[in-house]
């Protein structure tokens, strides 16, 4: 060994010791410890520590409720009839009570009773439907009445968080439909009014009286059913369901008469448009009605000799005139009879040159 070396090593491992501690106390070995990464073992993995939630944000406050509105409703009988400006109808045909609110809001309800006189025949609730627009909702209540009397519809809404309370009622009177010759009354008003709608000739008398009774008569021919003069159910029923037309042959005469002698009417037309309906008596087959197209020529007010009533000569001495009697079956010698009190009518609505047809 050299001299001085032993007392050199102990001085260079002092110095080692001093600038490198850690190795120095941990022996040889130096360890080193790494940063740990991102991701599933870092901070936001499920090894690491867990973010802090993000706070819920606070719910926003409701809005005030809106206050319930105010609705106008109305109630309409359109399937009814008015006589002097009241609706009716008669006991056992259907009708709708149609109901109209403004505005419409979803969701709500109405209660419909329908009461003949102090009976209930109906009581439901109903559904209030919107419009196309939705501007305005609607209800359709369908009932009949059992019997005749006076009917009234009621319609009420209760209050809720939408629409407040409204009530609002309609009445009508389903009439008796019983009646012959010389009553009068709202029924016989009736059906006189419908007789005229279908163009059926009668004056508006108010009275169940012979005109009353010839209009009838006429309808019936103009239905195919034979020849009578009273009132039944089913009469009744064609007349409000407005049934029975005259089919025109000649639109083309312009204003001019046609008779239809298988039906044994006669109807006054302008153009395409019938004016008036009426029974005749055409003549019998002994002397049959001429058939043809032909031009009103002659015109004589008041009566002729052989008893002949405001005539219209149309050709030779073929007429349309007034006679007593003037059966409801052909029975003239050729002309076309009218019941004595519809001739004035017809000679003062036909004129000269206006065409008169016949045909079967």
């Amino acid at each position: 060994m050299i001299r001085g070396t032993r007392s050199i090593i102990p001085t260079v491992v002092l110095a080692l010791a001093l600038l490198m501690p850690g190795a120095a106390l941990a022996g040889t070995t130096i360890t080193t410890t790494a940063t740990a990464p991102a991701g599933p073992t870092g901070p936001g993995g499920p090894t690491g520590p867990k973010p802090k939630p993000k706070p819920k944000p606070k719910p926003k406050p409701k809005p005030p409720a809106k206050p319930a509105v105010s609705a106008h409703a109305k109630i309409y009988l359109y399937d009814s009839f008015f006589v002097s400006r009241s609706p009716v109808t008669v006991a056992g045909r259907r009708i709708h009570a149609d109901g109209v609110v403004s505005p419409y809001v979803p969701g709500q309800w109405v209660h419909v009773r329908v009461m003949l006189g102090s009976r209930v025949i109906r009581s439901d609730n109903w559904r209030i439907r919107p419009s196309k627009n939705r501007r305005f909702g609607w209800f359709k209540v369908p009932f009949s009445s059992p019997g005749a009397g006076g009917i009234s519809v009621e319609v009420t809404h209760k209050t809720n968080h939408a629409v407040r309370e409204f009530k609002l009622s309609r009445s009508l009177a389903a009439l008796d439909t019983n009646i012959s010759f010389g009553s009068s009354g709202r029924f016989v008003q009736l059906i006189q009014q419908r007789l005229a709608a279908l163009h059926i000739y009668i004056p508006q008398t108010g009275v169940y009286d012979s005109g009353t009774g010839w209009a009838l008569d006429a309808y019936h021919r103009l239905l195919h059913w034979g020849t009578y003069q009273s009132v039944d159910g089913r009469t009744v029923s064609y007349l409000l369901n407005g049934w029975g037309e005259f089919k025109l042959r000649f639109p083309s005469h312009g204003r001019h008469a046609e008779g239809n002698l298988g039906l044994q009417l006669l109807a006054l037309a302008d153009g395409s448009h019938v004016q008036a309906i009426l029974p005749i008596s055409s003549g019998k087959p002994s002397t049959p009605t001429i058939l043809g197209d032909f031009q009103v020529y002659s015109r004589v007010p008041g009566y002729l000799p052989d008893g002949m009533y405001y005539s219209n000569f149309f050709t030779g001495g073929y007429a349309i005139h007034g006679y007593d009697p003037a059966p409801d079956y052909p029975a003239s010698h050729g002309c076309m009879r009218l019941p004595i009190q519809d001739a004035i009518w017809v000679y003062n609505w036909l004129s000269y040159g206006d065409w008169v047809d016949t045909y079967y």
